[in-house]
């Protein structure tokens, strides 16, 4: 009885994960998307995810692990047409008209809730896009015609778990869904130079971290970085919170040894944010 019960959970989902079908393995990025701003403006960050888009086969879905939604548990977006959310305050009326009206797919977010295993999955109708999906697909995508569905970060649980909960997403690149995490690797708020917001610059442990991540990524030297909180001063000067650096260790998890590593948009802005970007395969 296990057995035919395994057998029709696998067909379920072969049944919900056809449309996604694809012979090329995806790519996965993680894109630093910085200030909220990079969404209207013109600079060299909005030009670099243009350019990265151009490499990229064009997906048949995105799922985006983004910094700007935490829950307590895993959740998908299922609805058929998410809504552009706006989660911020203090910018210019022009962003807060910013619409993207890119489709869900609740077929995507099904497929997504079966395959994911070592934690319950819950379906969300509720949430929709937020800035740091939509902030950097719509330089991506500006005609919005690719579906995007998001993934929460369980504030709850520590890096390990997300790490390996990512690893379960991985035969989503082989059905031409691209997997986008969005938020930067050095980030602390707190010490930003809110005057400087347009200049390239970093202090010095900003610097330090940016470099010694870089050459663990390259290195492929996961357990470091999921043990980042051990790292020295720099580390947790330029993680004071883990929400906008987890989306990097989903990235890092769905790499396996056939896939290249490129770094982008690699500056650092108003001292204490990084830009740095990361795209995983794909070459």
């Amino acid at each position: 009885m296990p057995l035919i019960g395994a057998t029709m959970k696998l067909n379920e989902l072969n049944k919900i994960i056809e449309p996604f079908s694809s012979t090329e393995k995806m790519p996965v990025l993680f894109l630093g998307h910085g200030s909220p701003m990079n969404a209207i403006e013109e600079n060299e960050f909005v030009q670099g995810f243009r350019d990265i888009s151009t490499e990229i086969e064009m997906p048949k879905a995105i799922l985006c692990i983004s910094a700007h939604w935490e829950t307590k548990g895993t959740l998908v977006t299922a609805m058929e047409n998410p809504p552009t959310i706006h989660d911020f305050g203090g910018f210019p009326k022009a962003l807060f008209d910013v619409q993207y009206p890119a489709l869900g797919s609740p077929e995507l977010a099904k497929a997504t809730q079966e395959m994911i295993k070592s934690t319950d999955v819950q379906l969300d109708d509720k949430w929709g896009l937020d800035h740091g999906a939509w902030s950097v697909i719509k330089h991506m995508y500006p005609k919005a015609d690719v579906p995007v569905i998001q993934m929460s970060l369980d504030y709850s649980k520590d890096a390990q778990h997300h790490y390996e909960l990512a690893k379960e997403l991985t035969n989503l690149r082989e059905r031409g869904v691209l997997i986008v995490g969005s938020g930067n690797m050095v980030h602390n708020l707190r010490l930003v130079d809110w005057g400087r917001l347009d200049e390239q610059y970093g202090h010095d442990w900003a610097i330090e971290a940016n470099e010694k991540m870089k050459e663990l990524i390259m290195a492929g030297n996961h357990q470091e970085l999921i043990d980042y909180k051990n790292q020295g001063k720099a580390f947790q000067m330029s993680i004071p919170t883990p929400e906008h650096y987890l989306p990097l260790l989903y990235i890092l998890a769905l790499k396996d040894e056939s896939d290249d590593i490129a770094l982008f948009n690699d500056q650092l802005v108003a001292g204490a944010i990084t830009m740095t970007s990361v795209k995983i395969g794909g070459n």
